[in-house]
C-alpha cells in the first residue's frame, strides 16, 4: 500500500531525471532532506540518460529512507507499454539504445523483476487538498473532476496544453488547485498560482539553457537546483 501524501508535512518534488544518477544524488544531497519530509518524483525516470537502472535502484533505496510517491512518467508508461506489446515502436525510438546501454545488455529490453515491480507501481497522478501532482498536466479549459471524467488517467503523463504560452500568459486555468508538474522542458521552473512546472532539462546540458535538475519544496514553493554533473 502507498504512503499517504501529507500537506502536514514539507513535500519535495522532482523533475525528470532521465538516467541522470550522479545529478539526482547530488540534488539530494544539496536538499539534504529530514525524515519528516517526502519526496514526490514526477517521473521520466528512465531513458536519454545512460544511468537508467542506477536511477531505479537509488530511487527504491530512497523509499525505504524517507516517504516517497512515485509518479508515471510518459517514458515509463512508454516502456511498460512496449513490454505488453500494446505499443511496439515507440519506445524503442526515444530511448532504447541508450537504455540498453545503462543495462548492459543486447539482446534483451527487461528491466529486473524488481524494477518492473517498481515501474508498475508508479501512479498516474496525486491529488491532495491543494495540489494536484502529474508528470504530463492537465486540461487547462476543465476543472480537475472533468479531466478525471474525461481523460484516461494515462493521458496526464503527456499533456502538454496548460503549458502553451497563452495559458501561461493569461493564466486562465480552470482547475482549482495547483499543478505540479514536469515533462515539458522549460529554462526556468514556472512558479504562479495554480501552476508549478520543474522540468528543467537536466538530460539536455548541451542546451545552454537547459540542463539542471530542479526541485521544489512546497508549500514554501523554495527551489533547489544542480546542473547536470553526468
Amino acid at each position: 500500500m502507498s504512503p499517504v501524501l501529507s500537506e502536514n508535512r514539507p513535500i519535495i518534488a522532482i523533475g525528470d531525471v532521465h538516467g541522470c544518477l550522479f545529478s539526482l544524488k547530488r540534488l539530494i544531497e544539496k536538499i539534504n532532506p529530514q525524515h519528516d519530509e517526502q519526496f514526490v518524483f514526477l517521473g521520466d525516470f528512465i531513458d536519454r540518460g545512460a544511468h537508467s537502472r542506477e536511477v531505479l535502484d537509488y530511487l527504491i533505496k530512497l523509499g525505504s529512507l524517507y516517504s516517497c510517491h512515485y509518479i508515471m512518467g510518459n517514458h515509463e508508461l512508454m516502456y511498460l507499454q512496449y513490454l505488453e506489446k500494446s505499443m511496439p515502436l515507440r519506445w524503442p525510438e526515444t530511448g532504447e539504445k541508450k537504455t540498453k546501454k545503462s543495462r548492459n545488455i543486447s539482446n534483451d529490453h527487461n528491466f529486473s523483476e524488481k524494477h518492473l515491480a517498481f515501474l508498475s507501481s508508479c501512479r498516474f497522478f496525486i491529488e491532495t487538498d491543494n495540489y494536484f501532482f502529474a508528470h504530463g498536466g492537465l486540461d487547462p479549459e476543465l476543472s480537475i473532476s472533468d479531466n478525471l471524467r474525461y481523460y484516461k488517467p494515462e493521458e496526464f503523463c503527456w499533456q502538454q496544453v496548460h503549458m502553451h504560452t497563452s495559458f501561461r500568459e493569461s493564466q486562465n486555468y480552470n482547475w482549482e488547485k495547483t499543478l505540479v508538474c514536469a515533462h515539458t522542458p522549460v529554462p526556468v521552473p514556472v512558479m504562479t498560482d495554480r501552476l508549478i512546472a520543474i522540468d528543467t532539462g537536466c538530460v539536455y546540458k548541451q542546451n545552454p539553457k537547459l540542463g539542471m535538475l530542479t526541485a521544489v519544496i512546497l508549500p514554501d514553493r523554495i527551489i533547489v537546483q544542480t546542473e547536470n554533473c553526468d
